[in-house]
């Protein structure tokens, strides 16, 4: 039988441990490289993605002993060139270099200073999110002094390290101390960034907050409308971005600030074609009618059955558009898929609702058989 896709094995594996034991091996005579890459395969392939960046963080400790100050000459003697300054976007670096945040974290905590300088350098080579934050904790004001400075930095992967670094439930990362207020200053500074990497991470760190504080998001979104700071297209994209959250529940402000009236008369016709079986897929049909030229955003919900009686929500992204005509017409195939590892389906009366401008405006029940 096929093997299936293993993320953990293509970013952490023999090759990826050889190519990092030789960096080390260049930048220090007394690095043992077969000692190391030894020692990381003893372990490697038995753990899971984030305990192998804890597992080769202690390989690298073992091999090169010491505390920060020992150890970071080592460190940045053995870092590659930095990643192409010329890129915007989708340049998130490369995996085997997130042990060294961990190693820094490790040996570093009571070296705020030189850890800093440590992962600016390294966040160049692989983002350092998650590496930041127990200095966040740690040492909260020289870590906020030092990204008021980087907001201004050359190198956009350090821009983004402010922002993706302060995020309020970063996934993978350690809680931080911070109050949701306390990074807007530094988020007021980078909103206007020219390359997408940051402000999508602005915009991601935003949504986060929306979780907790709705009206300080739309309140902010307000405010850098009315500074103009960045390029009108790149803002209007932030604001989706941003409300994301807000437009799948419904929030009623999130829905005038991107254009569309939670209140607008939409009549809604949904059906549901037969009675689809798990593995195969849900087809159905939406028809809408309003006032001619009524911009929509149109979500489909589908209350799933759960063991135990239970159900449970998911919305799904269907249409933006305008009612040419005052009417629009949308099907949508959407895949009921039998090996899913995270969501496992199960036989019984679900339900389907369209929502349309934050508004669920029709359902219909269907039953989804085994």
């Amino acid at each position: 039988m096929a093997q299936g896709f293993s993320l953990k094995d293509q970013l952490f594996n023999a090759e990826k441990t050889r190519y990092l034991a030789g960096l080390f091996a260049d930048a220090d005579p007394s690095f043992d490289a077969g000692a190391f890459e030894a020692r990381v395969m003893s372990r490697l392939l038995e753990l899971e993605l984030k305990e192998r960046m804890a597992w080769i963080a202690k390989c690298l400790q073992h091999a090169v002993p010491g505390d920060l100050p020992d150890v970071a000459p080592v460190i940045l003697n053995a870092l590659p060139p930095p990643l192409d300054p010329d890129k915007t976007d989708d340049d998130f670096g490369d995996f085997i270099f997130a042990p060294l945040g961990d190693w820094v974290v490790s040996v570093g905590l009571d070296h705020p200073e030189l850890a800093l300088d440590v992962i600016e350098e390294l966040t160049q080579r692989f983002s350092m999110e998650w590496a930041i934050r127990p200095f966040l904790n740690r040492h909260p004001d020289q870590v906020m002094e030092r990204m008021d400075r980087w907001c201004g930095h050359d190198s956009y992967h350090v821009r983004r390290l402010v922002s993706e670094g302060t995020r309020p439930r970063l996934p993978w990362g350690q809680a931080i101390g911070l109050g949701l207020n306390d990074p807007l200053p530094l988020l007021d500074r980078l909103h206007g960034d020219k390359t997408r990497y940051v402000t999508r991470s602005v915009a991601n760190h935003l949504n986060d907050i929306t979780k907790k504080d709705p009206e300080l998001v739309l309140n902010q979104l307000q405010t850098w409308q009315k500074q103009d700071l960045q390029h009108r297209d790149e803002l209007d994209w932030m604001t989706a971005h941003t409300l994301r959250g807000l437009v799948k529940s419904g929030h009623p402000q999130a829905m005038k600030m991107l254009g569309y009236d939670p209140d607008a008369e939409v009549a809604v016709d949904v059906q549901v074609n037969g009675a689809p079986r798990i593995g195969d897929a849900l087809e159905f049909s939406v028809d809408l009618t309003g006032a001619s030229g009524q911009p929509v955003l149109v979500d489909y919900i589908i209350h799933f059955q759960r063991p135990g009686g239970k159900t449970t929500a998911k919305v799904h992204k269907l249409k933006q558009a305008v009612l040419k005509d005052g009417q629009l017409s949308l099907t949508k195939r959407h895949k009921l898929k039998a090996d899913a590892t995270t969501f496992k389906l199960v036989p019984g009366a679900h339900r389907l609702e369209v929502q349309v401008n934050g508004k669920v405006c029709a359902g219909v029940d269907f039953e989804l058989l085994g």
